[in-house]
């Protein structure tokens, strides 16, 4: 009898990248945020987002409660005392982003969190936990940095974990999975010496891909999804040859009887 068939799902991933204050996701601020939701079998854009993240500060996040014991005013009010996060003059130049763009067009660091969490769901298009988008960004572990940090400052930590494709590390912390287009280039470009770098840009011009406002975060998410499109075509791809119809033949005869 054969085996029933089933519906093919539909994988998907969300192309990301954060412009930020600084280095440093555990003391600087992210400053820009854009992304954009694609298939990964034909990479078709299903959704965009962008926008500018308003100034924020600094939060404490778990740790051991605290043992209940007397203070003084003077205590209580510096404990209560705000401490902003690091806008980096040198990485504000970077991205030709000031503050005042930040404090007049920037949208609350938690409304923006929130916003991720609902364009994960909303762009995950086959049930099940294999179907959760995946990350895609170019030097992506950078990016997730500060991913992690928005989820924490927002308090969303749980739904991050409820709508990525991720796993729970040794310490008890979601991981998401993710694609990093620096290997990706680095599988289709390895053999090419005229690459002797794998920055966005370089890997851009050497693949055709035209990328105009280099540092916006959202000119970068459109250029670092048509590297991903292309180095995958090439991984799919093998001349005129379909990869998956190769063969390669059997060399071991020790186990015939």
């Amino acid at each position: 009898m054969a085996t029933p068939k089933t519906e093919q799902g539909i994988y998907t991933a969300v192309v990301l990248d954060f412009e930020t204050g600084g280095l440093d996701c555990t003391r600087c601020a992210c400053t820009q945020i854009a992304m954009q939701a694609v298939r990964l079998d034909t990479f078709e854009v299903l959704g965009r987002y962008a926008n500018y993240i308003a100034p924020y500060d600094k939060q404490t996040l778990g740790g051991a409660p605290k043992r209940k014991v007397l203070k003084t005013r003077r205590e209580v009010d510096q404990e209560s005392s705000t401490e902003p996060m690091d806008y980096e003059a040198a990485a504000l130049n970077y991205t030709d982003i000031t503050m005042d763009l930040l404090r007049a067009r920037g949208v609350p660091l938690k409304q923006v969190a929130a916003d991720v969490i609902d364009f994960a769901r909303k762009h995950t298009l086959s049930k099940g936990p294999r179907y959760k988008p995946v990350l895609i960004g170019q030097n992506i572990p950078f990016d997730s940095g500060f991913l992690q940090q928005m989820m924490a400052y927002a308090g969303l930590q749980k739904e991050f974990a409820q709508v990525f494709a991720g796993t729970t590390d040794f310490f008890g912390n979601f991981q998401p999975h993710y694609l990093d287009t620096i290997d990706l280039a680095r599988l289709c470009l390895a053999a090419d010496q005229q690459v002797t770098s794998y920055k966005l840009e370089l890997v851009a011009e050497r693949l055709g891909i035209e990328l105009d406002d280099a540092h916006d975060a959202d000119a970068d998410v459109t250029a670092t999804r048509e590297v991903a499109a292309l180095c995958s075509r090439r991984l799919r791809q093998n001349g005129d040859t379909d990869v998956s119809q190769q063969r390669t033949l059997k060399t071991r005869d020790h186990f015939k009887i």
